[in-house]
């Protein structure tokens, strides 16, 4: 099945709020929950909604889609794409719901009789981290490595993560039994009722720790900084995102940890514009230059090079440098430099220049001169408008 958007999955806006979320999802779960809907493909819907509901009321797991889309949020779920283990919030349903709404737990139906049942899972995944790199355009067109300092968590090395002090163990929780999880049954006139709460004493991780490690106080995680070297590929630009596996918080309990986000920002640039692959360059000229054509060196990112200026160049006339630009990141092509070049009118004549421009505008059959050149387009203009 192809994915949707969660937030057209619940049929809500993208700013709905934690109560609208909750309105959503209980109104669905009214519509496609297997004990009460026979539609065709109604369990399919129910997982899928209850995948985007398990997104969108953490506030982290609904951080991370939004940034990084469905496979941002993939990353939160086991191995394979989401399963009814992935599913945490599961205590929310009796708030949802009501106590006896489908008449037994609503994870009785997929899972054997609650999150203690069919399917098992290891230690959490630890959470996803974020790092905005900011870099120079030169950096960005060539590639680079560079060394990042990490705020993370990490296992605690004294427990080894498992939160219990060195030479003890954590036990299983004799409330649950192991299960992390509260099964209560009551009997009614319309028939036996179960419901399923998250376990109160070991809070569901089905294990209490009676002597907790004094570094991490039973957390099994410390903070600490990590430096990390990484590797910008050639062609980055401003929001590229580079995922580095592995390098994100550490899970409780011994878990695995999570990603590494690096998000590239990079700086303007003072002289050269970037659209896409190619670089933006503005030149000023002189008229003679422009006039009788002349050599120009312009700056690259590289250093410098020699543009050759035809005789007869117009203002805003654009030359090409070809391969002087940035590397696709895609297809390892390279985009141009383009100059587009801007012929300057001084702004004050010695006499010499003015007496040389009299002779010039002369030579074009102006006799009179610059002010015989004026009154000469003022007459062409009165012709035209005849």
């Amino acid at each position: 099945m192809t994915k949707r958007d969660y937030y057209e999955v619940l049929g809500i806006s993208r700013d709905a709020g934690e109560e609208d979320i909750k309105k959503a999802y209980r109104r669905l779960a009214k519509q496609y929950h297997p004990d009460v809907s026979t539609a065709s493909g109604a369990e399919e819907k129910f997982k899928e909604m209850s995948e985007a509901y398990e997104v969108l009321i953490d506030p982290q797991k609904r951080a991370t889609y939004d940034r990084y889309g469905l496979e941002g949020a993939q990353s939160t779920f086991s191995e394979g794409g989401f399963k009814w283990s992935d599913f945490t919030h599961y205590s929310d349903i009796q708030d949802i719901f009501g106590r006896d709404f489908f008449g037994r737990d609503i994870f009785d139906v997929f899972m054997g009789g609650g999150r203690g049942g069919g399917e098992t899972t290891g230690p959490a995944r630890g959470n996803d981290l974020r790092y905005d790199l900011y870099i120079n355009l030169e950096d960005a067109q060539k590639g680079m490595k560079t060394e990042i300092s990490i705020p993370r968590s990490e296992a605690c090395g004294e427990c080894r993560g498992s939160g219990a002090k060195p030479g003890t163990q954590s036990k299983p929780c004799q409330a649950c039994r192991g299960s992390g999880q509260e099964r209560r049954e009551r009997s009614t006139p319309f028939g036996r009722f179960i419901t399923v709460t998250t376990c109160s004493k070991c809070r569901g991780e089905g294990n209490v720790i009676e002597n907790p490690c004094k570094n991490c106080t039973g957390t099994g995680r410390t903070r600490t900084t990590r430096k990390i070297s990484v590797k910008i590929p050639a062609g980055v630009d401003t929001d590229s995102r580079l995922r580095v596996p592995k390098e994100g918080d550490a899970g409780p309990k011994g878990g695995p940890h999570g990603d590494l986000y690096i998000v590239i920002h990079v700086n303007p640039h003072k002289v050269f514009k970037r659209e896409g692959n190619d670089l933006f360059l503005e030149a000023p000229i002189k008229f003679a230059q422009a006039a009788l054509g002349s050599e120009l060196e312009v700056p690259t990112l590289k250093g410098k090079a020699i543009l050759k200026i035809p005789a007869g160049t117009q203002t805003g006339t654009v030359f090409k440098l070809k391969g002087e630009g940035m590397p696709s990141l895609e297809t390892r092509e390279v985009g141009d430099e383009r100059v587009r070049v801007r012929i300057e009118t001084p702004k004050s004549l010695t006499k010499k220049q003015k007496e040389l421009l009299n002779e010039y505008a002369a030579l074009e059959g102006k006799t009179e001169g610059v002010g015989g050149l004026i009154g000469k387009v003022v007459d062409d203009v009165k012709e035209k408008l005849k």
